[in-house]
């Protein structure tokens, strides 16, 4: 009869035991990878992503706080409707974190940010049921809005067919107006007030403005001279629109520049830059939605470059002779 050596009878138990332990570890490791992994999958409003108690919830804060503005069918009426084309076109394919974020921080018009964060879910929730999206079991939580993609396609034989970014096909107009201006004037009418006010925000945080903290006296030619018209945070939210809006005009067919000279609007590069100043308009306008004087500043570098790279081709040049010619 054969005895195992001394001790190495318990080094396999150790051992076995060991790897054991090990593959234990890892499978629970994986395993919880896996689970985090499915919990961060996107989704959209079209999985269940509220409940029918919360809409309900959020129709009692709706018919309290939003009606008077967006109608009683959120068919819109002193403001923008909240279902369909209209809301689609805007929201389509965004997160719910960007909706609930723009209703959090400029919801309601009269009194922007008295609604709590759960209040505002609530709203979103009954805005998505409006929109015909199907209820589950569990409410919206505040952990899975950024993972939540706004899907609400709704295509019938006069609406525009939308994909998950939101873009929309429609016919082209065939109505066309002429150009007025040369492009340094709709630079000075449009552009240059309309960046200032957002350069303001450096220096000046629109929301203290608006609790009576004043305005600094070089502003006055911009959000002070406003001031007892519109909301600060409402005028940096327009400046923002217009440069965003700046495109088509920019691009207008015949628009000559202030020596005489075409405007370039057939070359690549000029596409390129009006593109970039589209787009820093829009950032500015996502960054204002925020009310944050930081996020806006910050943002502010973006709308700089958009314009100093159309201005180093085009305008910066020994004379103005020499503008609009690359």
């Amino acid at each position: 009869m054969r005895f195992p050596v001394p001790g190495s009878w318990f080094r396999v138990r150790v051992q076995v035991r060991f790897w054991v332990l090990c593959s234990v570890f890892v499978g629970s490791l994986f395993g919880a990878f896996a689970l985090r992994a499915h919990a961060q999958q996107p989704r959209t409003t079209k999985d269940a992503v509220y409940s029918a108690a919360q809409a309900k919830r959020g129709e009692a804060v709706y018919k309290d706080k939003c009606v008077a503005c967006h109608g009683a069918k959120l068919e819109g009426d002193f403001g923008p409707p909240l279902t369909g084309e209209a809301f689609l076109g805007i929201w389509g394919g965004l997160s719910l974190s960007e909706l609930v974020d723009k209703i959090h921080n400029t919801m309601p018009a009269d009194a922007p940010g008295t609604l709590t964060r759960p209040q505002v879910l609530d709203v979103v929730t009954y805005i998505l049921q409006a929109n015909q999206a199907p209820a589950g079991a569990a409410d919206l939580a505040e952990a899975a809005l950024k993972q939540i993609a706004l899907d609400l396609m709704q295509a019938g034989p006069d609406s525009m067919r939308r994909g998950p970014s939101g873009s929309a096909t429609t016919a082209a107009s065939t109505t066309s107006f002429p150009p007025t201006g040369t492009v340094n004037q709709v630079m000075r009418g449009i552009l240059f007030p309309s960046s200032n006010v957002l350069f303001d925000v450096q220096t000046q945080d629109p929301g203290a403005q608006a609790k009576g903290g004043g305005a600094h006296p070089e502003a006055a030619a911009t959000t002070a001279r406003y001031g007892n018209v519109y909301e600060p945070w409402q005028i940096v939210d327009a400046a923002a629109i217009s440069i965003a809006e700046i495109g088509p005009i920019l691009m207008t067919p015949g628009r000559r520049c202030e020596n005489g000279k075409p405007a370039p609007v057939d070359r690549a590069d000029w596409q390129q830059y009006v593109q970039g100043l589209v787009e820093a308009g829009r950032a500015a306008y996502k960054a204002s939605q925020t009310r944050d004087q930081a996020t806006v500043s910050d943002v502010t570098n973006v709308i700089s470059d958009a314009c100093a790279n159309c201005h180093r081709v085009y305008r910066d040049v020994p004379t103005n002779a020499q503008r609009c010619t690359p």
